[in-house]
Order: structure tokens, then sequence, then C-alpha cells
């Protein structure tokens, strides 16, 4: 191979990461953070924006009109510009690799081998929210936020973020929430999924799933009678509801 070649070639592939990435990711390039925007979005020195795929951190408004800050979201911008600014990272995709703002969707690794989105959810700074075409790590990812949870540290501190009670989900619109509760009924009308968890499905708390993301539950009629933790953003429809659109949305519950 002529040697200009094989010097443009290095040049466009990825960096080998300094250290092992699991399985279900494929590592990605490696650049120095050198701008935080908020507390899940960073800029790298080639400009690229990198949403950090998995979690979501209280929000900034970010030049949105009427958008109130989210509570503690300046902390959570300082926990991330604490671990990332000015440092090397690793990009690392578990599933779709870009959204529609061109922003890329990566796990982060520092060249420790630090996870980013791990030591964000172990010190209380952000919540699980992952998507149905982007789920790698996320049981690890619920683990993190749990021994947060637990200890109640960042976030898990405020009632802001609490984890709400299926019958006082209507007083959560229009938020993403995390609800709990058991499921009276699952049902199946015209390809469509329910978890109704009251017996007015009119008013009462319900989680739907659409017909096309309904093959991803492999015993959607197993949540009947459980107790489950959903995650989503609560609408009104017949009363609040939560669409889910992949199981890891779903946790079930002990006793």
């Amino acid at each position: 191979m002529p040697r200009l070649l094989f010097i443009a070639l290095l040049l466009v592939l990825p960096a080998a990461p300094a250290h092992a990435l699991p399985e279900a990711l494929a590592a990605g390039r490696s650049a120095t953070v050198v701008a935080v925007i908020d507390g899940d979005t960073v800029v790298l020195d080639d400009g690229l924006e990198v949403r950090l795929v998995g979690i979501q951190a209280p929000k900034l408004p970010l030049g949105r009109a009427g958008f109130r800050k989210w509570p503690l979201a300046d902390e959570a911008k300082a926990a991330l510009a604490a671990l990332v600014r000015d440092r090397r990272v690793t990009l690392a995709y578990g599933g779709r690799r870009t959204d529609r703002h061109r922003r890329a969707l990566a796990h982060l690794y520092l060249d420790d081998g630090t996870w980013v989105q791990g030591a964000l959810l172990t010190d209380g700074w952000a919540r699980v929210y992952s998507f149905a075409d982007n789920r790698a790590l996320v049981a690890d990812m619920l683990a993190a936020e749990q021994e947060a949870r637990t200890g109640r540290r960042g976030i898990w501190r405020h009632p802001f973020y609490a984890i709400v009670d299926q019958r006082d989900a209507g007083n959560h619109l229009d938020r993403f929430t995390l609800v709990e509760g058991t499921v009276v009924d699952a049902a199946v009308v015209r390809g469509r999924g329910y978890l109704n968890f009251g017996a007015d499905w009119r008013t009462d708390f319900t989680v739907s799933v659409a017909p096309r993301d309904m093959r991803s539950f492999d015993d959607f009629a197993a949540y009947a009678g459980a107790r489950i933790r959903v995650r989503g953003w609560l609408t009104s429809f017949n009363g609040p509801l939560i669409d889910a659109t992949h199981p890891e949305q779903i946790e079930v519950l002990g006793e």
C-alpha cells in the first residue's frame, strides 16, 4: 500500500480506545471536550456535539422561550463539566448514532476507563432515559440510578424528581416521570397494548404500547397483577398516560 494512502486511512479511522469497551458497544472517535452545554450534552474539539445517550439530566432553558429551568440543572451541568471538561473521551455507540439535531448519540469513556453515563447516574445527576433504537447498557444504567436513589444523592434529594404513585400521576402531566403502581389489567385492543392501573380506563393511569412496538414485549400479559415502575413522558389521554416503546421502560418490582 502506498505510504500516503496508508497515512490517509489512519486519519479517518477511529482511534483505538485505551481501555476495553463493553461488547454491546462499538468504538467511535476520540477527542477532547471543549464545552459543556448542559448536564447531558458536550461539544468536542472537532466541533461535534454529543448527546450522552441513555440518560436525561435536569434541563436548562437554552434559549427556549417560556421554558422553566428544572431544579438542580446548574449543579448537573457542573458535575458533567468536572468529569469531562478539557479531557479526552472516546465515543462508543450501541444503537442509533445521530439524532435529528445532528448530534452524536454516544456513550462517553475517559482514558482511565470511567464510563461518564455511569458516573453521572451513580452520583445522582441524571435519570435513565432510553429509546427503542438505543437500548445498550440500560440494565447497568438502571442499577446505577437505583444506587443513587437509595443513597438520596443529587437529584434524588429533590421532590421534583420523586417517584410518583399512579394515583397521583394526573398531577405531574407534561413531564418525564417515574410512576409506580400495580397493574390491574393487561389488555390488547386492535393490536395496541394497554396496562390499566385502575377500574376506570377513562380516568386512571395507563401505559400504552403501539402495535408496531408490541413485538418487543415477549409476554405482555405477564404484567397483569405486577407492581411496576414505568418511566416516560406523562401526557393526558383518557387520564394520565405514558407511551412505552420498549420493555426497558418498565421495571417489575418486588413486593
